[in-house]
């Protein structure tokens, strides 16, 4: 597991947005962020899972999140910048931005997949993580040292067999995780790094592999160190790499 203490306080005053914040990975990254005190935008498509979020948070006594709906899917560019506006005028900037949500699509053969399940997971898993991070650019900018963590996986670094277009987006995070962090080096205070979260015990994970014992894999609180790590300021020098959580 990734070693890394991170301090209470690690994330005061920043404001850390997640997608997919309503289940999984990116719900413990919500309270993570916000138990170590960050200000944490909440992006996802079912706003009841939201909410529940933004309960235990503010139940918690953590500062008061965010919660805006948007369902990457069938998100346009204007409501990207529509977000970026209220984010703007609310917070003034954004020191972190965790692009977690993802679809897991077909598990066939290539040739088998549909174009219509093709499209569909490209526009989640690829399109969307560019246009939201194209439009909060301006908000990146404004933060002393500010971190985008793509969330990749072990078969976007080497491709396997029967993961279709899972895979080759997670091909596709990396590669425009690599480009954006070179254009972003030495020209700003934003850094951009992939973060493989390792099997973990998901809806998703479960998806993936049916007949896996759900307990022999650590839970999404469990591997949260490495997100702290890169959302705070002792990773400031690190960008352009692929790092594991696990």
């Amino acid at each position: 597991m990734f070693d890394y203490h991170a301090p209470k306080n690690l994330l005061t005053d920043r404001v850390i947005l997640v997608t997919g914040a309503g289940t999984g990975i990116g719900r413990a990254c919500a309270l993570s962020c916000a138990a170590h005190g960050a200000i944490v935008v909440l992006i996802g498509k079912t706003p009841s899972k939201l909410e529940s979020v933004y309960d235990e948070i503010e139940a918690a006594g953590y500062p008061r999140p965010a919660m805006c709906p948007l369902h990457l899917e069938t998100a346009l560019e204007k409501d990207y910048q529509d977000l970026a506006d209220q984010l703007f005028d609310t917070f003034g900037k954004i020191d972190g931005l965790v692009h977690n949500a993802a679809l897991l699509g077909p598990r066939t053969p290539l040739d088998s997949v549909s174009a219509e399940s093709w499209l569909q997971l490209m526009q989640v898993n690829v399109n969307a993580p560019f246009l939201l991070t194209k439009a909060m650019m301006p908000l990146l900018r404004q933060a002393p040292d500010a971190s985008v963590i793509f969330v990749s996986s072990s078969v976007g670094r080497k491709g396997k067999a029967y993961w279709g277009p899972y895979a080759v987006s997670k091909f596709a995070i990396e590669g425009l995780m690599q480009v954006f962090a070179d254009e972003q080096d030495g020209t700003s205070a934003i850094r951009a790094n992939s973060l493989n979260p390792g099997a973990t015990r998901t809806a998703m994970r479960a998806a993936a592999y049916p007949g896996e014992p759900p307990e022999k894999n650590p839970e999404p609180n469990e591997i949260m160190p490495a997100f702290l790590y890169l959302l705070g300021p002792d990773s400031r020098q690190i960008n352009g790499q692929e790092l594991d959580a696990q």
